[in-house]
């Protein structure tokens, strides 16, 4: 009998001051290892700007003391383990994702698996998009940057993204100054939220991440 995968896991925590957020997301990863072993990377903003890292490997083997030290500070972090299959086990295809464009630079963390990717990615290819990845991740920043060009923020154009997909699964999206957490309708794959004494709000794919980091458990994410 196959064993049932929820296959990878994202963290994320948002401050109202500039701190040392890379630390809690690297525990929290550590927490969420279980739930992939082919890569990781932390995405930091400070001051609008986003700093990254990822690679493939364990989350201890990728992000190194030095390497913690070089993403710095900021206000808030996302972070993502990845479980993947044996044909796109490079750098390229670790996340979190981060995306330029003429309304600013964006993060995404995805964990599921979206039905009509083919048909998605298939349509934005005859519009002219050229993938560089066979990542889901990839596909959804085309759409969200596609529909950022004629809404008004950020929301609205990850609700309008999200509307069009299919499957099972949760996001995180770090602009410079916004964190967004999405479940899918169904409510399939897990995702919720806490709290820290500080005020810190914690997202994470399974509370075991939210007890490493000392946040309260608060809810589940609504589908």
């Amino acid at each position: 009998m196959q064993k049932i995968r929820e296959e990878c896991g994202i963290f994320g925590i948002f401050s109202l001051e500039s701190k040392d957020v890379v630390s809690p997301v690297y525990y929290g990863l550590h927490a969420l290892q279980h739930r992939g072993q082919e890569g990781c990377g932390i995405v930091v903003a400070e001051d609008g700007v986003l700093k990254g890292y990822k690679d493939v490997g364990l989350v201890n083997e990728v992000f190194t003391q030095p390497i913690l030290a070089r993403l710095g500070q900021g206000n808030m972090a996302i972070g993502h383990v990845r479980y993947g299959k044996s044909d796109s086990n490079d750098r390229a295809n670790c996340q979190p994702m981060v995306v330029n464009h003429i309304k600013g630079r964006m993060a995404i963390a995805l964990n599921g698996c979206l039905t009509n990717s083919y048909e998605l990615r298939q349509k934005l290819e005859l519009e002219g998009a050229i993938f560089h990845t066979s990542s889901d991740t990839e596909l959804l920043s085309y759409m969200i940057t596609k529909e950022r060009l004629v809404v008004g923020t950020i929301e609205e154009a990850v609700k309008n993204a999200v509307a069009k997909l299919k499957g099972a699964f949760t996001l995180l999206v770090m602009s410079p100054k916004k964190m967004i957490a999405v479940r899918d309708g169904n409510g399939i794959r897990p995702l919720c939220y806490g709290k820290v004494k500080n005020g810190d709000y914690v997202i994470a794919s399974e509370t075991c991440a939210l007890d490493v980091v000392g946040a309260k458990f608060v809810r589940d994410i609504i589908p």
